[in-house]
């Protein structure tokens, strides 16, 4: 599984690379608009920190307007992937934009049908918000079998499933027992995976037997 880190903040992204756990970024208007910063110098200090893909997403509301800001942001950095929302527009720049050989990931996904739509469509990732179909009271986990499913009935589909709206260290083991190809996570949710209070109880325990040795690893 690739894990992305959903953000647009760089300070969190740069400390976290030297993990070797980041696959790539994801973005959003809403992301950018909290960093304060220009959309452009944000995007591309973002993919110089990683070569994996940058979703970077357009604001245009028709087709052909997503299409000319989907071209215009790929300018910015090589690893730059085009993000659209799932309506007809969208899908129709998604089909355009892949097309001409842009990679594109198709955003706001709450159903199977709309997962299905946007891999004909040649969608490169496809994400469905977990989190947000948790707060209908509905189970979002339910979304990524059923899309997983269904692109497995038909390996003609290349589009890779993008588990979105993470918000605790469960959706991402329960995105990863499902099937998902990449989960995009905050960076405090990364960084809780490697927690457990019995890792840190052990730990504390080896570190004061060590202690009580006097020795050193190293050479004094």
């Amino acid at each position: 599984m690739e894990f992305f880190l959903d953000t647009a903040n760089v300070d969190e992204i740069r400390a976290l690379i030297p993990t070797g756990l980041v696959d790539g970024v994801t973005t959003n208007p809403s992301l950018i608009a909290k960093s304060g910063r220009d959309m452009v110098e944000n995007i591309s200090e973002i993919c110089a920190l990683t070569n994996g893909p940058v979703s970077a997403e357009v604001t245009a509301m028709d087709a052909q307007g997503m299409i000319k800001e989907g071209e215009f942001l790929r300018t910015i950095a090589p690893n730059i992937c085009i993000k659209v929302p799932l309506t007809m527009d969208g899908l129709r720049a998604t089909y355009e934009l892949t097309g001409n050989g842009h990679p594109v990931n198709v955003t706001l996904c709450f159903s199977a049908n709309q997962a299905l739509l946007a891999a004909k469509a040649g969608a490169t990732y496809i994400s469905p918000f977990i989190g947000r179909i948790d707060d209908t009271g509905a189970d979002g986990m339910e979304l990524i079998s059923e899309i997983r499913a269904i692109y497995d009935n038909f390996p003609e589909l290349n589009t890779k499933i993008l588990a979105a709206s993470i918000r605790t260290v469960l959706h991402v083991k329960d995105s990863a027992l499902m099937g998902a190809d990449v989960a995009t996570i905050p960076a405090n949710i990364l960084s809780a995976l490697a927690k457990h209070p019995l890792t840190d109880k052990g730990l504390a325990a080896f570190m004061a037997d060590w202690e009580s040795t006097g020795q050193s690893i190293l050479p004094q």
